[in-house]
């Protein structure tokens, strides 16, 4: 995921994005806990995406302000 594209999104979007990441990092920890993940470094990128966007967000709100 790119940050020129969450850039273009609105906060509202942002959030939804960011909820949706969250809960496929719990399935994905929740498969490692059981054996079952087939990619164990996408669980760091979704981390990682879901750092940027929630850097994208703050900044959204200090433009906004």
């Amino acid at each position: 995921m790119k940050v020129s594209e969450l850039r273009e999104s609105t906060i509202d979007e942002l959030s939804l994005k960011e909820q949706d990441m969250r809960k496929e990092l719990f399935n994905l920890r929740f498969q490692q806990a059981t054996g079952e993940i087939e990619n164990p470094m996408r669980i760091r990128s979704i981390r990682k995406d879901i750092a940027r966007v929630l850097t994208v967000i703050t900044e959204k709100k200090k433009q906004s302000k």
